[in-house]
């Protein structure tokens, strides 16, 4: 009898043991799954562009790829793309026809609101001859090309609070923010619309 007894409150405890488990692994799955949640809200707000739509950017001075000084506040007056890319980007370099095309179709028209459009590139590399053989070879023709040699860390990234490329900003004529991280289509009813 004793024998029985003892596995009788051996599997009672058992089972009592059992349900304390599966509130236990309950209890895990849940703050391991709210970390997880945390984890990607922080990541998506980490990566976030640092300006938004209405926001005037700073501009800065640089040296384009031909060697001439330039400063953003040279096109005012006008609306500009400004496009973090690299060329070690697969999404970006997917991206080059299209922003070919944009630039084909709407630089040297004539807005209601701006004298013109154009887009600055800023390359954030390590390899400047890489960077140089992507322009040619995507066939990136317009002038203004700079490269960030320090990738994220460069001095305009960091000015800029780009962590992830592409990141696109649609500037008005006043350096003034009008898109974030905009689609070739928004940009295109955007611009087009304007005319």
């Amino acid at each position: 009898m004793n024998g029985r007894l003892n596995f009788l409150i051996i599997l009672v405890l058992l089972i009592a043991n059992a349900t304390n488990m599966k509130k236990t692994f309950s209890i895990i799955t849940n703050v391991v799954l709210g970390l997880l949640i945390l984890g990607f809200i922080g990541y998506k707000v980490y990566i976030m562009p640092k300006f938004g739509d209405g926001e005037k950017v700073p501009s800065f001075t640089t040296t384009l790829i031909n060697g001439a000084t330039f400063s953003l506040e040279d096109l005012n007056g006008q609306y500009v793309l400004l496009d973090f890319w690299g060329s070690w980007c697969g999404p970006c370099r997917q991206e080059s026809p299209k922003l070919v095309n944009l630039h084909q179709k709407f630089y040297g028209k004539k807005f209601k609101e701006a004298s013109g459009f154009d887009i600055v590139s800023v390359a954030i590399e390590t390899n400047e001859s890489r960077w140089k053989k992507a322009i040619q070879r995507d066939q990136l023709n317009w002038p203004y090309h700079i490269v960030q040699l320090d990738r994220f860390d460069g001095r305009i990234a960091k000015q800029y609070g780009v962590k992830e490329i592409p990141t696109k900003y649609l500037l008005d004529t006043d350096g003034s923010v009008l898109l974030v991280n905009p689609s070739f289509s928004e940009l295109d009813a955007f611009l087009a619309g304007k005319m």
